[in-house]
């Protein structure tokens, strides 16, 4: 019994446990309007969208049920949410490209397999 749960505690988890990139922003957040311009409209379409939705979450005003691994102080942050637990953050937004690559390497470390899109 104990091999088969070492075996199965290394394979990644499916989209299917409660999995979400969770959006911290704030009213006049420059760069969280220029993430909407840029991702908002795609990020639901693409493979890292289907395994993590967004949830968006006001800094200021709102309190999401999330056990944070440190304090939020910048918008726009991205926090990777596992079953109610943090499991990766992008603190900022650094421009398309270099969000997408942290992005992938976010959930690459989180072991959130992807799918491919169509």
């Amino acid at each position: 019994m104990a091999l088969v749960l070492a075996i199965v505690s290394v394979l990644p988890l499916s989209a299917s446990a409660e999995t979400y990139l969770l959006m911290a922003e704030e009213t006049g957040c420059i760069w969280c309007e220029r993430w909407n311009k840029e991702i908002s409209h795609i990020y639901p379409k693409t493979s890292e969208g289907a395994a993590a939705p967004l949830s968006r979450y006001d800094l200021h005003s709102d309190k999401p049920d999330v056990e944070f691994a440190r304090r939020v102080h910048f918008t726009p942050t991205f926090i990777l949410v596992r079953d109610g637990k943090e499991v990766g953050r992008i603190e900022g937004y650094p421009g398309e490209d270099f969000f997408w690559g942290l992005l992938g390497m976010m959930m690459e470390r989180a072991k959130i397999p992807l799918e491919e899109t169509g």
